[in-house]
């Protein structure tokens, strides 16, 4: 099957692995059928230098090759390739039960973060817009206490204002005690009488 756009080439391959991986050592069998994936799509991807760098193997079908380890990988592998400009990439077709269900785990996983990392900002900016209005409020109360201490230093000023004008009224005016009076209203009959 090969669907075909501008720059964009999708095809899917049934890699025969089995007569490739033979002919080497039992040791490094899978080390040969990810080489061979490689090199069978280098020549069949019309990739022009034969680099197997612009070849890239998705984690799962990595996976797939060396699920039975070292020693015994598949005999073949159905591969979706995807060629963009001169990159290739390669993913697993049909995925087998325990990598399906390791992808989706991973999947999975990754949502739970991008939500977690999603209420993290939310709470992040809540709790700005809180500090704002934490700090409009605290600057409003400043401002209002200003002005109370404003007013009370008012009326403390004018308090000792009236304070020193009374002691001003007082040494001008000084206010006679009641025998004082006595003896001024005495001292006042004796010069009246001419004493």
């Amino acid at each position: 099957m090969e669907k075909e756009n501008n720059n964009r080439i999708e095809r899917e391959y049934t890699i025969p692995l089995r007569k490739r991986c033979n002919v080497v050592p039992r040791y490094k069998k899978t080390n040969k059928a990810v080489k061979t994936v490689k090199e069978f799509l280098v020549r069949h991807m019309k990739i022009r230098d034969r680099d197997l760098n612009k070849i890239k193997i998705d984690k799962y079908l990595n996976e797939f090759l060396w699920m039975r380890g070292i020693k015994y990988p598949p005999s073949k592998v159905k591969v979706k390739a995807i060629k963009e400009n001169d990159i290739v990439k390669v993913e697993l077709l049909e995925l087998p039960d325990k990598i399906k269900y390791k992808k989706l785990r991973e999947e999975r996983i990754l949502e739970e973060g991008k939500e977690k990392a999603k209420k993290k900002k939310e709470e992040k900016i809540k709790q700005e817009e809180k500090k704002e209005i934490t700090e409009e409020e605290s600057d409003k109360k400043e401002l209002e206490e200003e002005q109370k201490e404003k007013e009370v230093a008012v009326i403390e000023q004018q308090e000792k204002i009236e304070k020193q004008e009374s002691k001003k009224l007082k040494h001008e005016t000084k206010a006679e005690s009641p025998k004082e009076q006595k003896n001024k209203k005495v001292s006042y009959n004796r010069s009246s009488q001419g004493h």
